[in-house]
């Protein structure tokens, strides 16, 4: 396709509501410009029809980010198909180019509201490691799941294989586990995750001491941006990564060929949140009527997103140069190869013995149907945000000394920071029921080592680890 074939195609999808001109400036001189955001109104988004006045919001001009990763599907289909027009907002979508600088730029101003992984509102309050001081927000969940572990071709090659080939069976994959680290030189046992002070980082840390390998001693964790993991694992710079999709899809062999999928996240932590919409206390604060339409978009845009019958549409949508730019190169080749197997289910682990590794499942990504085989209570939902699991993550960043100790005020940390009860009161008004409690427990079939978690209890769960820190630990720049 040419470029003017190319233009012709982003001017149909990305028109009006910048004018004709400007349009046309902008779009086509999107092959050379750095800026990929999605700009402009949808022919769809323009055919809405309002339930909330722009006039009538403190704020209607907001800055949401975004990072290119499968999670931004919900943001745009909010853009696309105009569920922030539909509540009087009118947005400016901003790629971001890591976790950090989506954080960051909340925190500093730039942006009105961006995903965050879901161990940084928390840990903004609780100052661990890596993560500054600010009060940051939640009151949604964007997604559940959708993530994973990639170890590369050396891990297989040393017999490591994925999770589920072991049955449950922590202490075999343990031994080899082991036997693998035993093995390697110190620059050889280096692990990347997106974000310091994270729910990947915790996970990969998780997993390790389970398999009785302590994470603190035995190897490194470094910070890389999502795009840069397949690269990385290519030339060496580290054998193992967690990310969300598609970058561990892009990994395996028919794609990039460096890895295959260990676990995913679900494997993990059953039902665990994986990004947050998080903002500034003084956003909700300053504009609530503002915060309340952009919620409700979110909400439609995640429930628009879960249904089986539009996933296929948000696979494809979000290859979109705007959005991941994740389409495959091979002529023919379908658009969503990268992005369809996270969200439509049929995710292939990958491996490099010629064995078919997909496993279908509902609960690959839940935007907000929860599918049967996840634990839920009444009234639950993808978006609906548990406090008992933000006290779940500071337990980690005590676990793994990114603070002294669990903090003494956590269920009042927790309250100003994961803002359920703000919640229940939106999606009331979207007609949408909700659990009736904050806290729940996660039973030990949740968990990969069986270890389940009471929110009434969580300096007791703590002490239960023989694995832990008693001191910060460093953290390593990439």
């Amino acid at each position: 396709m040419s470029n003017a074939d190319n233009n012709n195609w982003t001017r149909r999808d990305f028109i009006q509501g910048i004018g004709a001109t400007a349009a046309g400036m902008a779009l086509s001189s999107c092959a050379i410009s750095g800026d990929r955001s999605a700009k402009g109104l949808t022919e769809e988004a323009l055919a809405i029809e309002p339930v909330v006045r722009s006039q009538d919001l403190e704020k209607p001009n907001i800055t949401v980010g975004y990072v290119p990763v499968n999670d931004c599907a919900p943001f745009a289909i909010a853009w696309k198909k105009g569920f922030f027009r539909k509540y009087g907002l009118n947005v400016k979508l901003n790629r971001e180019a890591s976790w950090a600088t989506s954080r960051d730029g909340l925190i500093f101003g730039r942006l009105d509201a961006s995903p965050v992984v879901s161990g940084a509102v928390t840990n903004a309050r609780i100052g661990a490691e890596g993560a500054r001081h600010a009060p940051l927000c939640a009151a949604m969940t964007i997604h559940r799941h959708g993530n994973a572990m990639t170890m590369n071709k050396d891990m297989w090659d040393f017999g490591l294989r994925p999770w589920y080939e072991y049955n449950g069976d922590l202490e075999a994959f343990g031994k080899q586990f082991r036997a693998y680290f035993a093995s390697q030189p110190a620059e050889r046992k280096v692990w990347a995750v997106v974000l310091s002070s994270s729910i990947y980082e915790y996970f990969v840390r998780y997993v390790s001491a389970a398999a009785g390998v302590d994470p603190l001693k035995e190897f490194r964790v470094i910070i890389v941006p999502p795009p840069q993991m397949v690269t990385n694992v290519r030339i060496g710079a580290m054998q193992a990564y967690m990310v969300a999709e598609p970058w561990n899809t892009r990994a395996i062999t028919g794609n990039e060929g460096v890895g295959f999928t260990f676990a995913q996240g679900k494997e993990v932590v059953l039902g665990h949140p994986d990004r947050l919409l998080g903002v500034m206390q003084s956003f909700i604060d300053q504009y609530p009527k503002t915060y309340r339409s952009l919620v409700k978009a979110m909400i439609e845009a995640c429930q628009y997103c879960s249904k089986p019958e539009n996933r296929q549409e948000v696979a494809e949508l979000i290859t979109d140069r705007s959005f991941t730019g994740a389409k495959p190169k091979k002529k023919g080749a379908p658009i969503a190869k990268f992005t369809g197997p996270g969200i439509l289910g049929n995710y292939n682990y990958g491996g490099f013995d010629g064995k078919d590794r997909t496993i279908q499942a509902a609960d690959t990504t839940i935007f907000y149907d929860i599918p049967d085989n996840v634990p839920k209570e009444p009234g639950d939902h993808g978006t609906f945000l548990w406090r008992s699991r933000s006290l779940w993550l500071m337990t980690q960043a005590a676990r793994w000394g990114q603070i002294k100790e669990f903090p003494k005020n956590a269920n009042k940390l927790s309250a100003e920071a994961w803002k359920t009860s703000l919640y229940r009161q939106i999606a009331a008004e979207m007609g949408i029921p909700c659990p009736k409690d904050d806290y729940k427990v996660d039973p030990p079939e949740a968990f990969i080592d069986k270890k389940g978690f009471d929110p009434s209890d969580p300096v007791g769960y703590l002490k239960s680890f023989e694995i832990r820190a008693n001191a910060p630990t460093r953290f390593y720049m990439s």
